[in-house]
């Protein structure tokens, strides 16, 4: 079959669409026609190569797809032949005192699939029943694969995490990205008061349309200094930050006294300057946020399913211009998430 594939880290050259074995269906997976992916940052740095990161090549990336279901393993319970599925890709083990508990994502083996093991842009995909979300009819392919991984993903940071509560304010950094434009609709849902940063005025309307009261241009001015001036200098109750050193010191004096800063991964590199005075002074927490629980992810994407929430997508591609695909994350060009499709149902 055909499926994305690099045989070693590097730049956007090391993408090819070809030739891998068809996938091996265990006892507890279930083998699904591919229909759709969807990329995210972290198949960037997935390409690029991170440390600690030691993958078996050659690797096939992604951790957002749908599809029909073609056949189940002998022990599947949950789905048969011709369902509608999509993948949620965090992996637990189910036995550690924190699965126990019930919070996977902080199971102690905790992987992603299309970051650590093998994942799904791929014609067929061999997937844990447990990995496996139900996709109504009437729900497009596009939508069913791009919106998994950034809803439950900003549903647990800020519903679960930093806890929003109406009448709040909430400012969402890199609105225009896949888990900013969910923040956003989130946050709006819960009844905050939303604002949001995005570089070009075609993404800060697009932020505004979603729920934002208020886009900032982070290219032409200090959002920190742009959000004290439009809260009366009080600052907001909570930032969500996946961008990282980029923006940490802004995210921080933008928040009010017993602020909580929320953040799900760093774009722009994982080692801040942290200025602990204003920390214990102001009290802030900072909370960190992985993927969600089964739960979480079943609450964020029913709102997606029944239309509450819009995933927005910036472009549709075939698989074999995934190198393109990750060129409009790294460069930061469109609104929302970036689909690829096989090139035989392109």
């Amino acid at each position: 079959m055909q499926a994305v594939r690099f045989d070693g880290h590097g730049g956007t050259d090391v993408i090819d669409y070809g030739e891998v074995p068809d996938p091996e269906v265990g006892r507890d997976e279930v083998l699904v026609d591919v229909k759709a992916g969807a990329l995210n940052h972290l198949d960037v740095w997935t390409r690029r190569g991170m440390p600690g990161l030691d993958l078996e090549m050659p690797h096939v990336p992604g951790s957002d797809a749908a599809g029909v279901v073609l056949e189940t393993g002998p022990d599947v319970t949950r789905f048969e032949a011709g369902d509608r599925v999509a993948l949620s890709a965090g992996v637990y083990c189910g036995d550690c005192e924190f699965c126990r508990d019930g919070d996977y994502p902080l199971c102690a083996s905790f992987h992603v699939i299309g970051e650590h093991v093998r994942g799904v842009h791929s014609e067929r995909a061999a997937i844990p029943e447990d990995n496996l979300l139900p996709v109504p009819d009437g729900v497009d392919w596009e939508t069913a694969a791009a919106a998994p991984l950034v809803f439950q993903t900003a549903w647990r940071m800020l519903v679960t995490r930093a806890e929003v509560n109406p009448g709040e304010s909430v400012l969402v950094l890199g609105a225009s990205g896949g888990v900013g434009h969910a923040a956003v609709q989130i946050a709006d849902h819960a009844g905050a008061d939303v604002y949001a940063t995005a570089s070009t005025e075609e993404k800060r309307r697009y932020a505004e349309e979603l729920g934002a009261e208020y886009a900032i241009d982070y290219d032409d001015v200090d959002f920190a200094d742009e959000i004290r001036a439009r809260t009366g200098k009080r600052g907001v109750d909570v930032v969500v930050d996946h961008v990282g050193e980029a923006t940490w010191g802004q995210s921080l004096r933008s928040l009010a006294k017993g602020g909580r800063l929320v953040t799900c991964g760093a774009t722009t590199g994982g080692k801040p300057e942290t200025h602990v005075q204003r920390l214990f002074w102001n009290q802030l927490s900072v909370l960190g946020s992985t993927m969600a629980t089964p739960g979480e992810a079943d609450d964020a994407l029913s709102l997606v399913w029944d239309g509450t929430f819009d995933v927005r997508i910036r472009d549709v591609l075939p698989m074999s211009e995934t190198a393109r695909a990750h060129e409009l994350l790294e460069n930061r060009e469109g609104f929302g998430k970036v689909v690829v499709r096989p090139d035989s149902d392109y």
